[in-house]
């Protein structure tokens, strides 16, 4: 007689070597809990998103940091500074820090920082989403509201009462997982173009992400749940270029206006000043932010937010095997503008957006 589990064994987990359990996000929540100070910051910045989103906000909101995050206390020096441009700046600026725990890979290569804290394919995801919270609540203490890109499924179980506004990545924007799981966020959303720069896979995103949807997910005790959701009224289109070719020219931006009017989803639009809008350059990042605050200064309202990829040092760096001379502030992902550029900049921006801004106000969108 064949013994069950043996057969089992021919036919379950062929190429799985280990499953190691994680804390649940009950767990982790219990470990570092939303204080009221971080609750404030969050629900706050929300409100200001959705505000802008809504007409009732003349501003723009500009979300901007490094293209992932690989070191605490990196992390923690950037978040300082940005707090203090963030009060320089607020009354024409918004700022919310980027802070890109997870990254999406053509092939292979580093993860990002939740699922490989230590840089050394040790995958210790339980301490990475420890690692994760424990910025974004600092942050959030201190008065400085964060975006991420919401790439795992099971991710925004821990960290997603600490977020002020969400991505969904180009690769991603097609997938109904995706689609699915932005339906059910807090904040407000981005969905990206296609790598190919059509649009049309974020505008169905976007008809999908304000509906309700079930769909397989977790709890906070890690229990596997239907999940329900009623739909994400604050969904929006990210241009970040694509195929080739920038997309944020007012030629550009005048057709996804048009795009959006004809599919009966509000015309708010945000550009990511990197990725192909900048052929991967961070020095035409500057060009591209330049452009977009003409457009607006001479009438553009559809313009609501910015992306800039930015660091404390300019460019970026190749991961090495000893993690150790890594050089400090510099990104080991895509490149980045360095602080005295961002500083710059964004300051140029606040200054030219003010006279401007009441002429925003009570636009629909």
């Amino acid at each position: 007689m064949v013994d069950p589990a043996t057969v089992n064994g021919l036919v379950d987990d062929i190429n799985v070597l280990s499953q190691d359990l994680l804390p649940t996000p009950e767990e982790v929540h219990r470990r570092l809990p939303l204080t009221e100070s971080a609750r404030d910051t969050v629900l706050v910045g929300r409100k200001c998103v959705e505000e802008i989103l809504d007409r009732e906000d003349p501003r723009v909101f500009v979300v901007v940091g490094p293209c992932s995050i690989h070191d605490m206390e990196l992390a923690r020096d950037y978040a300082r500074r940005l707090k203090t441009l963030a009060d320089q700046v607020k009354e024409s600026v918004f700022i919310i820090m980027r802070v890109y725990f997870e990254k999406p890979r053509t092939t292979v290569g580093w993860k990002g920082f939740i699922n490989d804290p230590h840089m050394d394919d040790s995958f210790r995801i339980d301490e990475g989403l420890q690692y994760a919270r424990e910025l974004l609540l600092e942050f959030a203490e201190m008065g400085l509201p964060t975006a991420t890109e919401a790439l795992d499924p099971i991710t925004p179980q821990y960290i997603s009462d600490l977020i002020t506004w969400t991505a969904i990545g180009a690769r991603t924007t097609e997938s109904q997982t995706h689609r699915e799981m932005a339906s059910g966020l807090s904040t407000p959303v981005g969905f990206k173009n296609g790598t190919d720069g059509n649009l049309q896979s974020a505008v169905n995103a976007l008809h999908s992400v304000a509906n309700p949807h079930s769909f397989l997910g977790i709890n906070y005790q890690g229990q596997c749940s239907v999940v329900r959701t009623r739909g994400n009224s604050y969904g929006h289109l990210v241009l970040r270029g694509g195929g080739g070719k920038p997309n944020y020219d007012s030629v550009s931006v005048a057709l996804c206006e048009q795009e959006l009017t004809e599919a009966a989803l509000p015309a708010n639009i945000v550009v990511d000043c990197s990725h192909a809008n900048s052929n991967k350059d961070p020095a035409l990042q500057a060009l591209v932010l330049d452009n977009l605050v003409n457009q607006i200064t001479e009438g553009n309202r559809s313009l609501v937010g910015m992306m800039l990829e930015s660091n404390i040092h300019w460019g970026n760096q190749k991961l090495p095997d000893d993690v150790s001379q890594l050089q400090y502030g510099v990104s080991i992902t895509d490149a980045c503008i360095d602080w005295e550029t961002t500083e710059r900049v964004v300051l140029d921006m606040a200054e030219r957006l003010r006279p401007v801004l009441g002429q925003r106000m009570g636009q629909g969108s």
